[in-house]
């Protein structure tokens, strides 16, 4: 151990207490709360302020916001460059601030939450306003500090020539403190100052004679004028801000509500996401579409209405369940004093009053100095002007400057700065007129610091500067009020009837793809049977839902379509119902193969979905989820000559058995399976030859304990799952039928059955036989199963499938 080593036992809560309190001491008073008299925290000073120090001013040219970044980080903060120039890009944003800081060309985000370019690709300057933050800055108006590395000065506050806080709000979380201070519009705020200048014991509720409220930069309807005064007097309030919104009418009883302007700091792509996704999950049934038609020109979000919906009813239920009106809670904290304080109206607005009496009252002291500098410059000179000629030739008989200066001083009583000036002077100077001109200034000067010495010897001139310099602000700034302001907060009222209504019916799809959503009352008045079908179709799902429920349906390309069941045609059950094209386009040669009814998109369940080239793949059920429902979506990437076969809803932990064509029956688990994303095209899960296909793959469970398989030749067999040895996926797998030289049996169909279901074949010839699976004695592999259709008179056959309403002959 070096002698320098210390050890110190402290107990861990004091060492924890200690850190944590300067940590938070730091945070608090020197990151994330805005000072009281310029409303900047210090990230936001310190940018102005290298801009300022760098020339990079409005009336110049811009410059990259790179530079700028790299002049903040290397001078003044020494922290991130991302969190510098996000801050940089916020005082550049018209939705964010009143009146920006900062003028950025490029892409300096959206209201949408898009982040804004590379600080290499955008360009900055401070805009005008910022220039009144900073004016009079050289003129010692405010202190200065080392910076962190004690090589620069920056400034503690700014001497803000505007109340920043009030007109452009604050928003900041820090350790043990939050600020949330609404923007408000420049011309009220001035007129507060004003009012309270000529008046310090003014109430709050004469000063919202002038100052109504927020004025946010999204302009939108405040509403609730007791939260605003409660705020100003406390400095906590609540208020509401709701969307500004029209409802127009259309062609066919149709109507639309169009959003024109959103409540502050609501991101609109989010806000019509949610709007969106009401219509999506059946919550509204009366949106057509949700779409976002905003432009250069201005702020357009249309929720386009179907027929004779109820267009005020819906916007209620909008305005009550998305962010077209969202609370505001004001928490007025400033850092005044160096400490966190919750600020009312009033001390707001003393703190902005004192600290332009301090900035003015240090302006006139450096103003009189200088102007005294000068004048006793001008004094000296004009005294040597007066006796010219020995000025000369004392100067000419010197040695050097030095001597010049030391003879002139000693000869006329100059001061050691009057001899610089006169030794400095150009020749020209030297002319008549140069005395004229030099007891004009001697008056000016005289006269400056005349008015700047009655400036600081009495408190209602210095007001008045104060004062006048707030109007001119006033004059050139001002901008007329966005939003606008409304005493009661109005209360939402939902009317139910405009949700989706909660309706039992049942939903049935064809495998030729007829589909329709039918009442229980039809369905019961039919028995469930009569079904208008053409012989060569069959039902591939037949369920019973509700409308607030979604269906998926799979096609043989690898796509999905998602239906809410509530947007199904409504037809009786007797009839055929509406063909799938007309709902969603399909491709010629596509077809739907499965058929999945869900309640919600929740995350513990799993699609699992396979293709004929023995292809598998699982994917999160969440992941299906979607916004439209005018056209399909990949959900397996199936390659040419490639098609899907299957698609189950599993959990992701059960046992499955492919069965190929050449009848190959291989038996895994589904956690050897990954789980992947949406469009992936899955891995091997079964090695096929190569002229052979997968034609089945069915989920294995203690409900349905037997494989019953068909063959093209009409022949059936039913064998117990223990047949099949469990093992690992990309396998050829076991062989479940008796090979033939001649006209070999090949499996067209499978089903895992109870004994009591009833299975369907049907041929090429369109003769469908029908029997009873617990008919059928178990057999094992190497069995080729029983004959029950004659290929001869019916026909090879093509489908196998479950029909429970089926007669058995």
């Amino acid at each position: 151990m070096t002698s320098t080593e210390r050890f110190q036992d402290l107990p861990l809560e004091e060492v924890v207490g200690d850190r944590f309190g300067r940590y938070s001491k730091y945070i608090i008073q020197d990151r994330a709360l805005p000072d009281a008299r310029d409303g900047l925290k210090p990230v936001q000073r310190r940018i102005l302020y290298a801009m300022f120090h760098e020339g990079n001013t409005h009336e110049k040219a811009f410059r990259k916001s790179a530079k700028t970044v790299g002049n903040v980080i290397g001078n003044y903060h020494p922290h991130g460059d991302t969190s510098v120039y996000e801050a940089m890009v916020r005082m550049s944003q018209n939705w964010k601030l009143r009146h920006m800081m900062v003028e950025m060309h490029g892409n300096n985000g959206s209201v949408d939450g898009d982040s804004a370019a590379a600080m290499r690709y955008t360009e900055a300057r401070l805009s005008p306003i910022a220039g009144e933050m900073l004016r009079d800055l050289n003129k010692n108006t405010v202190d200065f500090i080392p910076n962190f590395d004690d090589t620069e000065p920056e400034p503690t506050v700014l001497p803000s020539r505007f109340p920043n806080l009030l007109v452009n709000g604050s928003t900041g979380i820090s350790a043990g403190y939050a600020t949330d201070i609404p923007p408000h519009a420049l011309h009220e705020s001035l007129d507060a100052v004003l009012m309270r200048m000529d008046n310090p014991d003014v109430s709050v509720d004469e000063l919202m004679t002038v100052i109504k409220g927020p004025d946010f930069p999204t302009g939108a309807t405040i509403q609730g004028t007791d939260g605003i005064k409660q705020a100003y007097e406390t400095g906590k309030g609540r208020i509401i801000i709701r969307a500004k919104s029209v409802i127009e009418p259309l062609k066919g009883g149709k109507s639309q509500i169009v959003v024109t302007e959103i409540p502050y700091d609501v991101n609109k792509a989010n806000m019509v996401k949610r709007m969106d996704e009401l219509r999506i999950d059946r919550k509204l049934d009366g949106i057509a579409d949700v779409r976002d038609e905003s432009d250069r020109t201005g702020l357009r979000v249309v929720v386009e209405l179907k027929k004779d919906v109820d267009a005020n009813g819906i916007l209620q239920y909008l305005l009550k369940n998305t962010d077209l009106q969202v609370t505001y809670n004001f928490n007025m904290i400033a850092i005044s004093g160096r400490r966190p304080t919750l600020m009312s109206l009033p001390m707001l607005l003393d703190a902005y009053i004192g600290h332009q009496k301090d900035v003015v009252t240090r302006r006139s002291r450096f103003d009189i100095q200088k102007a005294q500098d000068r004048l006793h410059i001008v004094e000296g000179l004009m005294k040597a002007l007066s006796v010219l000629d020995k000025v000369i030739k004392t100067i000419r008989a010197s040695k050097d400057k030095r001597d010049a200066k030391n003879n002139i001083i000693n000869e006329f009583a100059f001061s050691e700065i009057q001899a610089e000036a006169i030794v400095s002077l150009q020749l020209y100077r030297l002319t008549n007129t140069d005395i004229t001109e030099l007891q004009n200034e001697d008056k000016e000067l005289r006269k400056q610091i005349e008015v700047l010495d009655a400036i600081l010897k009495s408190d209602k001139k210095l007001s008045n500067i104060i004062k006048k310099e707030l109007l001119e602000i006033r004059k050139n700034f001002a901008e007329p009020r966005r939003s606008i302001i409304q005493e009661k907060i109005e209360e939402i009222k939902v009317d139910l009837d405009i949700l989706i209504p909660s309706e039992e019916v049942i939903v049935s799809v064809t495998k030729d793809g007829y589909i329709k959503r039918t009442s229980v009352r039809s369905y019961s008045a039919s028995n469930g049977t009569g079904h208008d079908m053409k012989e060569s179709d069959f039902m591939l799902y037949e369920s019973p839902m509700n409308t607030q429920h979604h269906l998926l349906m799979f096609t043989s390309l690898g796509n999905y379509m998602h239906q809410p069941v509530h947007e199904l045609p409504d037809i009786r059950w007797r009839d055929l119902g509406q063909h799938i094209s007309s709902i969603i386009p399909l491709e010629q040669n596509e077809s739907i193969i499965a058929v999945i009814g869900i309640e919600n998109f929740v995350d513990d369940v799993n699609i699992v979905t396979a293709s004929a080239n023995g292809l598998i793949k699982q994917s999160k059920l969440a992941d299906y989820e979607v916004r439209r429902f005018s056209r399909t979506f990949k959900c397996m990437g199936i390659r040419k000559g490639d098609t899907m076969i299957e698609a189950r809803l599993l959990k992701g932990d059960e046992e499955i058995v492919f069965i190929t064509h050449q009848a190959y029956a291989l038996r895994i688990s589904l956690t050897e399976i990954s789980v992947t994303g949406i469009r992936t095209a899955g891995v091997k899960g079964i090695n096929l030859k190569d002229d052979d296909q997968l034609v089945a793959m069915e989920v294995i469970s203690s409900e349905n304990p037997s494989l019953l398989i068909a063959t093209q030749r009409g022949s059936v067999k039913r064998m117990g799952i223990k047949e099949l040895e469990i093992s690992s996926r990309a396998l050829r797998g076991q062989l479940i039928l008796k090979e033939l030289k001649t006209n070999p049996h090949r499996i067209v169909g499978a089903k895992m059955v109870a004994n009591d279901e009833i299975i369907v074949l049907s041929t090429e010839k369109e003769h469908k036989t029908a029997l009873l699976a617990g008919s059928l004695r178990a057999a094992d592999r190497s069995s080729n199963g029983s004959f029950v259709t004659d290929e001869k008179k019916d026909g090879f056959v093509t489908h196998i499938y479950k029909d429970p309403k089926a007669e058995i002959e």
